[in-house]
């Protein structure tokens, strides 16, 4: 017999953690948090869990994967509003915060469109620290197809990331950017732009 209450208490805290990394949003995270510990009595009822740890973390990146897609999908058609809890914060400035939201609401997005097993790699190994040799064991794969799954994420997001911000390219049109300001091209410098 699962003594549920334990596992809970002892790996709670880790699906709700990784849940959050991913979407960022409190009603979406309680939701997979259930789903997670839902699959995972399915789960312990087909056969005995020898490794918590590794099926709750496999669970949860798959039950966020699928809120996520599930997310964007639901935007395309309606525009969502922003989460309350994420609104408030007072240790960046409402620019900043605003910045990293659509940052982080676009890697969110790239994400979603990976193939499952390359969007797992990759949050294993950035979202969760782990090595190759740890996400081969937690992939069941070797550690060379962990670094090619890894690979293969990073450049789709890449390509992915780079064509959103061309989508956005628009409002910048006309500005040149470097390192130390942004200057309209083929004008002088001007004391009004700010330096970057």
């Amino acid at each position: 017999m699962t003594d549920w209450e334990a596992i809970l208490a002892e790996h709670g805290r880790l699906v709700w953690q990784k849940a959050w990394r991913l979407l960022g949003n409190h009603a979406d995270t309680s939701d997979c948090f259930q789903d997670v510990f839902v699959s995972a009595m399915e789960c312990a009822k087909r056969q005995e869990v020898r490794n918590w740890p590794a099926l709750l973390r496999t669970l949860t990146n798959a039950r966020a994967l699928d809120r996520l897609r599930s997310r964007i999908r639901r935007r395309d058609h309606f525009d969502e509003p922003a989460d309350i809890g994420t609104l408030a914060s007072e240790e960046r400035s409402p620019a900043q915060r605003a910045e990293s939201n659509e940052l982080t609401d676009h890697l969110r997005e790239a994400l979603s469109q990976l193939p499952a097993q390359q969007s797992e790699a990759f949050c294993l190994r950035f979202f969760e620290g782990m090595s190759y040799a740890e996400i081969a064991v937690e992939l069941h794969i070797t550690s060379n197809a962990a670094g090619v799954l890894i690979h293969r994420a990073r450049g789709k997001l890449q390509s992915l990331l780079v064509n959103d911000a061309s989508s956005y390219d628009a409002r910048f049109r006309g500005l040149h950017f470097d390192s130390t300001s942004v200057v309209p091209p083929h004008s002088e410098a001007r004391p009004d732009i700010i330096p970057l």
